[in-house]
């Protein structure tokens, strides 16, 4: 068990390596394919009923969770011992990369950013559905650049932080699984007309395994912040007023770190929502404040490769330890 650990741990290094070099291919990525069958899927299955969006949920996330958890089985079944253990970190290596998004996050909002920098508002606006899924006509250069630092935020939790708990706690499946349901959140999630009942079990699915990382995100940006008591104040009086009980700790811990204000009014799937102010006493958010929310994501996403490995070589020896009849120190 502890050579399946270690094995673990080597994969995802090598994993989040290979997403800071190679990020997200244009074109054949394994999510953009899961994306297209559980498309394929709801054409079939759809309904205006909560009972048929739940079973859209259970056999798209289980069955990717189900194959990937054959494939690894399959793998720790070859033989010899040598070549099983390298199947094994290219296995997670591979699978870590699939599902980690941070560079690509980094770099959609760094365009967002530059374009607005150079002046040019309709370059930004083209850029901004490849981040979120706000209506870009209705913002301005001060509501894109909020904009992007909110979707940074919430995303180094969904593309990033969140991947790398549930590969800590599952393996591969674990990885394989929560990208699902994020990737389910995101197609059904919404409260448009069409998947107000249909997608709501992917919705509170994707709440549920969204919760571990959100709040790990929130505290190592308290962490890794330029201004670590102004995050933890703001994720402590306004992370709980955000709809959402993920992105709200995110955001507010982003805010108080950044020193700057998110949240209010904002037009999203057709609809106007009017969200709280996160962090209300500062200023609001420039552009230059962009790449300083890259770069925070980026420290927010090494601390948590670092903490989830961590983590599971800790549960490993201690396992270990307990299977051989000792008491671990």
């Amino acid at each position: 068990m502890r050579g399946e650990h270690a094995g673990y741990a080597c994969g995802a290094a090598l994993g989040f390596l290979g997403d800071l070099i190679a990020a997200d291919p244009r074109r054949g990525h394994p999510v953009a394919a899961f994306g297209r069958a559980a498309g394929a899927v709801e054409r079939r299955l759809w309904r205006d009923h909560r009972g048929y969006g739940a079973a859209h949920a259970v056999l798209c996330a289980g069955g990717a969770a189900a194959g990937a958890a054959l494939l690894q089985r399959a793998v720790r079944g070859s033989a010899p011992s040598l070549l099983r253990n390298g199947a094994q970190v290219a296995l997670t290596a591979a699978t870590v990369w699939a599902v980690l998004g941070g560079t690509s996050l980094g770099r959609e909002a760094r365009a967002i950013g530059g374009a607005l920098t150079v002046g040019d508002p309709d370059l930004a606006r083209e850029r901004l559905p490849h981040l979120c899924g706000r209506d870009p006509q209705a913002l301005d250069g001060p509501q894109m650049a909020r904009a992007v630092v909110e979707s940074v935020a919430e995303n180094t939790s969904d593309a990033v932080v969140g991947a790398l708990v549930w590969g800590a706690l599952g393996g591969v499946p674990g990885l394989v699984a929560f990208r699902a349901v994020n990737t389910l959140d995101a197609m059904v999630g919404h409260k448009s007309p069409r998947y107000r009942r249909f997608g709501w079990a992917s919705a509170r699915l994707d709440d549920l395994a969204g919760w571990p990382g959100s709040r790990l995100t929130a505290a190592l940006t308290v962490l890794a912040g330029p201004d670590r008591r102004g995050a933890l104040r703001a994720w402590r009086a306004d992370g709980g007023a955000h709809p959402s009980p993920n992105a709200g700790p995110v955001e507010a811990s982003f805010a108080g770190a950044l020193g700057v204000r998110l949240g209010g009014t904002l037009a999203y799937g057709g609809r106007v929502e009017h969200r709280p102010v996160l962090n209300g006493g500062a200023p609001p958010v420039g552009v230059p404040d962009i790449e300083r929310a890259v770069r925070l994501s980026r420290r927010v996403s090494v601390m948590a490769l670092a903490a989830t490995v961590a983590g599971r070589l800790a549960a490993g020896a201690l396992r270990h330890g307990t299977g051989n009849g000792r008491k671990p120190r």
